[in-house]
């Protein structure tokens, strides 16, 4: 167990994290033209299988995976946080307190049942807001901690915690995504969650309950699905060549 002087210095660090833009991706989701989504579109199967949600491959690249990229060193701060709430629950802040017994009450079940604690704690222990309204800006994506620290998300924020909670819960990084979708309808981009489990994808959605799979959510229009491998740093032309 780490001494309550060092959990008191990490926890400022997130602070200061916070503060510097590092917790945060803030950088505005602007409509893009027509020639950049048709860039997104799925590739191939005859070029390379698709195992994701809704038929897609991971992003890999591209402005979406830099912003989810950008999230993983406040993420990794708030995982050593979590980690120290479960050492001492009096030093716990009480952002994390909470975060942390949705994690722990999904592990104890298994299957569809985690999968469902986890959306439907964290739709409930977060408030729908706009982020123009709260920051003046089209888009910022927050970390777990800090939206429960808000009390308050929009769809990326819910879809970035249900992530984070569903890895923690144990869930294989191989089957989970975050799925940036469109709904034609609402005429409205849209960020969702998918979880794999027993070879479906089931959609964690913030505006219901209820998991569908991706073959019933035959409205929506995939865009971009982000997943693990786009948290990691893109690999340079000098490292790749010495693979």
């Amino acid at each position: 167990m780490l001494p309550a002087s060092q959990v008191r210095t990490l926890v400022r660090a997130m602070a200061l994290l916070c503060l510097a833009g590092l917790c945060v991706s803030s950088a505005k989701a602007e409509p893009a033209p027509p020639m950049q989504l048709a860039a997104l579109a799925p590739v191939d199967d005859a070029i390379q299988p698709a195992s994701g949600p809704f038929g897609m491959i991971a992003a890999h690249s591209g402005a979406m995976s830099a912003k989810w990229r950008s999230l993983q060193p406040a993420i990794d701060m708030e995982a050593r946080i979590l980690d120290l709430c479960r050492s001492d629950a009096q030093l716990c802040p009480a952002a994390a307190a909470s975060f942390l017994a949705i994690i722990d009450t999904a592990r104890n079940r298994a299957g569809r049942a985690r999968i469902g604690e986890i959306n439907r704690a964290i739709n409930l222990a977060i408030r729908p807001e706009d982020d123009r309204a709260r920051y003046g800006v089209a888009d910022i994506w927050t970390t777990p901690l800090m939206t429960f620290a808000l009390g308050a998300g929009d769809c990326e924020d819910y879809a970035i915690a249900k992530y984070v909670a569903l890895r923690a819960a144990g869930i294989a990084p191989d089957d989970l995504r975050i799925v940036i979708v469109h709904n034609p309808a609402l005429r409205q981009d849209h960020a969702v969650t998918a979880a794999r489990v027993d070879g479906e994808w089931l959609i964690l959605d913030n505006r219901h309950m209820l998991m569908l799979s991706d073959k019933q959510l035959t409205t929506m229009v995939p865009l971009v699905t982000l997943d693990h491998e786009d948290a990691k740093p893109p690999v340079t032309v000098a490292e790749a060549s010495r693979t």
